[in-house]
């Protein structure tokens, strides 16, 4: 991976604010030119570094009240893969994570209330095949998220 420097850093801490933020304003802010700043960006997306620049929705202000953490375990660990295209499918489903330990994989749920979470669990994710359990945490909010620090 290419080591970022201070400018990228900086564009990126601007972006981190305000996602909307116009590039000229991210030059005059910085600066530097509004050309260096439609680069920096260009190449830190064609990189992967930047992801996308989409909005946060806040879930419990849309009606999903209830998240939940939730490990799966696998018959075979070697249809992960499979099994990771059935998850995607389930628009519930924020997150999946690989994990060590006792599960195969870990993801976040979202549902509008305890009723949906259970669709959710036993109508969706527990009739894919090759699952052999799942094992849930019920979130009660998010204290905090964030990027890590550059």
């Amino acid at each position: 991976m290419d080591i970022l420097d201070e400018f990228d850093i900086k564009i990126i801490k601007e972006l981190e604010k305000d996602g909307r933020m116009a590039y000229s304003a991210i030059a005059t802010h910085l600066k530097i030119s509004n050309t260096m700043v439609h680069q920096r960006i260009n190449r830190l997306t064609e990189q992967g570094i930047i992801t996308g620049i989409k909005p946060i929705i806040n879930e419990k202000k849309v009606g999903y009240d209830w998240g939940s953490f939730t490990g799966i375990t696998l018959n075979k660990d070697q249809d992960s893969n499979r099994i990771i295209e059935e998850l995607k499918k389930i628009p519930e489903i924020t997150e999946c994570y690989y994990i060590t330990g006792s599960f195969t994989l870990y993801v976040k749920i979202i549902a509008k209330d305890h009723e949906h979470m259970r669709s959710v669990l036993y109508e969706k994710i527990d009739t894919i095949p090759g699952i052999a359990k799942t094992d849930s945490i019920i979130e009660l909010g998010c204290a905090f998220k964030r990027n890590v620090s550059l």
